[in-house]
């Protein structure tokens, strides 16, 4: 078995670079990930400073892109949850869904429409169907709208 080495700290600016190409990143993400591949803190501080001055990371702009990519699947509160999960402060979070138009509702809609596609046959399948919403981050109100008046098919 080939012992653990300590990573050349040369190959520490590579490595994050390695990462922010395939994908934005957090820079509380990033850190962890370059900590978990054996870099010390103190040597991955500075680059990340480096790196936001330069404009190559941010979590402003990751947050966007997160929202840009998950929006169609999950609600405002499940946006916000994983943001706060990957370390984006709270400030940038509220701006970055402040930023992008709210049809929160429609998604809500359309999330729901495509997994189920019929009313609820009856209150227990109507629970269901909003804990389902509800997993996926709609806000109760929004739920209620979406799933319609919550009269069923006789």
């Amino acid at each position: 078995m080939k012992p653990k080495t300590t990573p050349d700290p040369a190959s520490l600016r590579e490595r994050a670079l390695g990462y922010l190409a395939r994908r934005e990143h957090s820079r509380s993400e990033l850190t962890r990930k370059l900590e978990a591949a054996g870099f010390a803190s103190e040597a991955v501080e500075p680059v990340l400073d480096e790196f936001e001055e330069k404009g190559w990371l941010s979590d402003r702009r990751f947050a966007e892109s997160w929202i840009a990519d998950h929006r169609a699947r999950h609600g405002r509160i499940r946006l916000a949850y994983d943001l706060r999960q990957r370390g984006v402060n709270e400030t940038l979070i509220e701006t970055a869904l402040a930023a992008n138009p709210d049809g929160e509702l429609e998604r809500a809609r359309l999330v729901w429409e495509k997994k189920f596609g019929i009313p609820p046959r009856d209150p227990a399948e109507k629970a269901r169907q909003m804990r389902f919403l509800q997993g996926r981050g709609f806000a109760p109100e929004i739920i209620r709208r979406a799933m319609g008046d919550g009269t069923y098919p006789r």
